[in-house]
Parts: C-alpha cells; structure tokens; sequence
C-alpha cells in the first residue's frame, strides 16, 4: 500500500490508539457519562489531534498494511495502557494509606478527648 501524504505519525498514532481504547471501555462501563457529556469517541478523538476521518482511516490501512510495524504500535499501546494502569493504581493505594491514617488519628482523637470540664 502506497503511503498517504498525512500520514499520522507512528507515536501520535499509538497515543490515539491509547485514547481510542480507554474511550472504548469508558462507553462499555458507563457510557451515560459520555453521553451526559456529549462526548462521541472518535469525533473527540479527531478534535483532539487535528485530524479527520479520512486521515485516521487511510493511516490506520496504511500501518495494518505493515503487520509487523502494525504489531509494534499496538504493542506500544499495551505498554501505554499498563504503565498508566500502574500509576492509577498507585495513587489509589497512597489515597486509601493517607484515608486510613486520617480515619485512625481521628479516632485516636475521640479517645484521647478529656471528659473533665
């Protein structure tokens, strides 16, 4: 397959495949929100980067027309969606930590409180 003129570089592309995949399972888990918020996946997707339908088409064909350079892009998103799955989880395991600290030093206050006037 000839190369489009606007193809859409391989790191943008990667990133839009990364969005692409949270919007996607964003709609499978709660699609209200998006839809409270009047968001269309692929139309916020190409406001996002600048790009149309026709350019994220013809560079989508363009890169599965390569299978082994096509593997290597989702393969870079993977990698993406796993390292920011870990920096998620990290800061929900130092919120919960600082949660139970605040939650103990409260009811240590409540047992310390002097009764006397």
């Amino acid at each position: 397959m000839e190369r489009p003129e606007n193809l859409i570089p391989r790191e943008e592309m990667v990133k839009i495949l990364r969005d692409l995949a949270m919007l996607n399972a964003g709609r499978t888990t709660n699609m209200g929100i998006l839809q409270k918020n009047n968001v269309e996946p692929m139309l916020y997707l190409y406001s996002k980067y600048g790009i149309d339908s026709a350019q994220f088409s013809k560079s989508d064909r363009y890169y599965a027309s390569l299978p082994e350079e096509y593997e290597r892009i989702y393969a870079d998103v993977e990698t993406l969606l796993e390292s920011e799955k870990e920096e998620v989880e990290e800061r929900k395991r130092v919120n919960d930590s600082l949660q139970t600290i605040e939650r103990e030093a409260k009811r240590a206050a409540k047992r310390t409180k002097d009764t006397l006037p």
